[in-house]
């Protein structure tokens, strides 16, 4: 068994025991209300982490590039309320023509 497939079967094995721990200790009590108020906040701070990172992450190195437009003209079409659809494939569009030109 290689060293890749050694490592996600420990990653997967250690998400199992953070999701059973978790219920363990609560004993069927729920979260203080501080708690869920950062757990609920939790996920839109980790998928705007995982956005910039992807859109200007190169190595240990910062770059801009077409895909900073692309992400550029879907935050602007999100703000003037456009449909999510409109977005991403205005930002698509507006990638591949920065792509295109460049």
């Amino acid at each position: 068994m290689s060293a890749i497939w050694i490592t996600i079967i420990a990653l997967a094995l250690g998400t199992a025991a953070l999701k059973l721990v978790g219920p363990l200790l609560l004993g069927g009590r729920s979260l203080p209300a501080q708690a869920m108020g950062v757990i609920e906040l939790l996920a839109s701070a980790l998928l705007a982490a995982l956005v910039v990172v992807e859109t200007f992450g190169h190595g240990r190195a910062l770059t801009v590039d077409a895909r900073a437009i692309g992400v550029a003209f879907a935050a602007i079409a999100l703000v003037l309320r456009a449909p999510v659809t409109v977005a991403v494939l205005g930002a698509a569009v507006a990638a591949a023509l920065v792509r295109a030109i460049s």
